[in-house]
């Protein structure tokens, strides 16, 4: 099972690439046709996903969020899910190029990381908590990568001159309901984190580098839906708001790496 979840993740990572070249084509060559196409590879990539996850979960009896592998695929899977979620509620495929850009840059680098199945260290036994801790950050940091993509695209077109692209006010509107997704998910997430670190290492909050990073994501989120609310902040001010709350995401995801801490397995 182990090898048929690789094989399923190398199909998923070529046909998401298909899809990626049909939303070019899509979005510059306003070709109806290839927006569909578009569409459909990236349904088959998402259920590719969600079949090389589920075999490794079946292979190695655990959901598999236990290094830096298994949860860039998950946050691929994550960004895709949402992706298609928004596309289907817009009724739009543009910004399907630059988040199904990011799932397949997230997929390139899962492919050159480790991705043997190893046996859980004793801090992630609590396989209950675990799992569902990491499925709030796949759903909030998927979230995020799109609301991203929609700031993004503003910044492109706030001027709405570029005719392929979404109107401004639209793409303000997505990466809004995108951080609706995203917020609770990651206050979720950091809430389980702290059950789990008690658990794990006795104590709810220890100021860990990538804990604290997680934390920093979500006030930047919230700061984006406070001054969205109470100060009405629309357009360019709030679209850096998002590059800027997924420059934190990133930090975070790969901050295991050079921050050390409590979640240095991670990244093995």
């Amino acid at each position: 099972m182990a090898q048929a979840s690789y094989y399923t993740f190398t199909g998923a990572f070529v046909t998401l690439g298909v899809a990626l070249l049909a939303y070019l084509w899509y979005s510059i060559g306003q070709r109806e046709g290839a927006g569909r196409y578009a569409t459909f590879f990236t349904v088959n990539a998402a259920a590719l996903l969600t079949a090389s996850l589920g075999l490794r979960w079946l292979a190695s009896g655990r959901a598999p969020y236990s290094n830096q592998f298994e949860f860039a695929v998950s946050f691929a899977w994550g960004t895709v899910a949402i992706y298609l979620y928004l596309e289907r509620r817009f009724r739009l495929r543009s910004l399907g190029f630059v988040a199904v850009s990011l799932a397949f840059v997230l997929l390139g680098y899962a492919s050159v990381l480790p991705a043997r199945i190893d046996p859980l260290i004793s801090a992630l036994q609590n396989h209950a908590m675990l799992t569902t801790h990491v499925a709030m950050a796949v759903i909030s940091y998927g979230a995020f990568a799109c609301a991203f993509a929609a700031g993004l695209l503003y910044l492109v077109n706030r001027n709405g001159a570029v005719e392929f692209l979404p109107a401004p006010e639209v793409l303000d509107e997505i990466g809004l309901k995108a951080v609706m997704v995203g917020f609770p998910a990651q206050g979720l997430m950091l809430v389980l984190g702290a059950a789990w670190a008690h658990v794990a290492w006795g104590s709810y909050w220890s100021w860990d580098p990538k804990e604290t990073a997680a934390l920093f994501t979500w006030l930047i989120y919230g700061a984006y839906l406070h001054v969205r609310s109470r100060h009405q902040w629309r357009g360019r001010a709030s679209a850096w708001i998002l590059v800027a709350g997924f420059g934190a995401v990133v930090f975070t995801f790969s901050g295991n790496y050079f921050l050390g801490g409590l979640h240095t397995y991670s990244g093995l």
